[in-house]
């Protein structure tokens, strides 16, 4: 029987501050705890399988996991969610992605600038909300770009759909992805569509350039071996297309939620990889506690139909990328630990820990789809779950 691993990326769902956190700005941060006691937030199918008897999560009920579950360490120097998930797929990245606190310079925004034909507002640091409300008429009178960056690795351009249609905001994203190289290498560009008139909207249509992997991952191995990867969300946008035999992008949670249950469906081998992006995009940057408990609750409900599809061969685990704690006054990303939940049939359900590295899921995966780990990162755990 074929094998099939589902890997659900909870994007931004930290469970607590990392001990060095502090560097980064974000003492005291955790994300589930701030959405934990909000009356929007039930999740007893999570709760059944283990999240909060993972380390530091506390409070954990009197009833036994169903699943394995333990807290992941990032090792590598970030916490954005191209390097998370880069680590989740075994590759750890010991040098941070470049960041702009102070917008970006005179240099690369004039080589843009003069690229695209364009003029530039804005360039700095800025919630994605907070830059068209303060932005999007200056856009609209004058035809130039807002660019801009946030705590991340981020090069955003906003346009609006009318001044600048959606294909040809993707072309633009193209070429600063070709532009910002060598010590510019941001890890993501950023298509931001907008519409309507002041407040404006940002639409579904956003779209990530990102930068490619330093080294082959989980997913190139995989599909090197002829395995299937597929990718639903934006994994195909964090991998630059790289090592996926499918990509299906999607505009929300439901969509990533529907398309991975219609994956379940089909007879393949391999890997689906997806990502629920509105954790962090629509709740966790714009500090909506109570829209982020509720989103949860939605996953947790979908969950509840979905665990009993499951094949007897099939794994199923569900981890995050990096925090997003929506009760700090910061609107960026926190450096959390993050959790994991591994669940099948035959799965011991013990407590496996803090792991040092993302990178052991990569490990795991690798090992129970039967393809050699090479020089990637991480420990399997399957010797310790099944």
């Amino acid at each position: 029987m074929s094998r099939r691993v589902f890997l659900i990326v909870l994007d931004s769902l930290g469970i607590g501050e990392m001990p060095d956190a502090a560097r980064f700005g974000d003492e005291g941060s955790h994300t589930l705890r701030a959405i934990r006691n909000h009356p929007s937030f039930h999740c007893p199918n999570l709760e059944k399988l283990g999240l909060f008897h993972i380390d530091g999560v506390g409070d954990a009920p009197d009833t036994a996991p169903t699943a394995a579950h333990a807290r992941m360490t990032e090792a590598s120097a970030g916490k954005d969610t191209t390097i998370g998930h880069w680590e989740i797929a075994g590759v750890v990245s010991d040098t941070p992605l470049p960041t702009y606190p102070n917008g970006f310079p005179p240099e690369v925004i004039e080589a843009f600038s003069r690229l695209v034909g364009r003029g530039v507002l804005c360039n700095r640091p800025y919630s994605g909300t907070d830059v068209i409300r303060d932005f999007g008429e200056a856009h609209i009178r004058t035809g130039d770009l807002i660019v801009y960056t946030s705590a991340d690795s981020v090069f955003q351009i906003a346009a609006h759909e009318d001044i600048v249609p959606v294909e040809e905001l993707y072309r633009i994203c193209e070429e600063a992805r070709d532009l910002l190289r060598g010590g510019h290498s941001v890890g993501r560009v950023i298509a931001r569509p907008f519409t309507g008139s002041h407040p404006f909207t940002r639409t579904t249509r956003r779209h990530d350039y990102s930068l490619a992997p330093p080294k082959p991952t989980m997913a190139d191995r995989l599909s090197e071996a002829g395995l299937d990867v597929i990718g639903v969300g934006k994994i195909g946008d964090i991998f630059a297309g790289r090592g996926l035999t499918e990509s299906r992008r999607t505009g929300s949670n439901a969509e990533g939620m529907k398309m991975t249950a219609e994956v379940a469906e089909r007879n393949f081998h391999g890997l689906c990889f997806t990502n629920l992006v509105d954790f962090d995009m629509t709740y966790g940057h714009r500090n909506d506690v109570g829209g982020y408990a509720s989103a949860m609750t939605e996953f947790d409900r979908w969950l509840g139909a979905f665990l009993p599809t499951l094949r007897n061969e099939d794994i199923l685990l569900i981890t995050a990328d990096h925090g997003c704690d929506p009760s700090t006054p910061s609107t960026d990303h926190s450096r959390e630990y993050t959790p994991l939940l591994l669940y099948c049939d035959a799965v011991n359900p013990i407590n496996l820990g803090t792991r040092s590295t993302f990178a052991d899921i990569a490990a795991t995966v690798l090992d129970y789809l039967g393809v050699p780990q090479g020089d990637l990162a991480g420990e399997s755990l399957l010797p310790l779950i099944l």
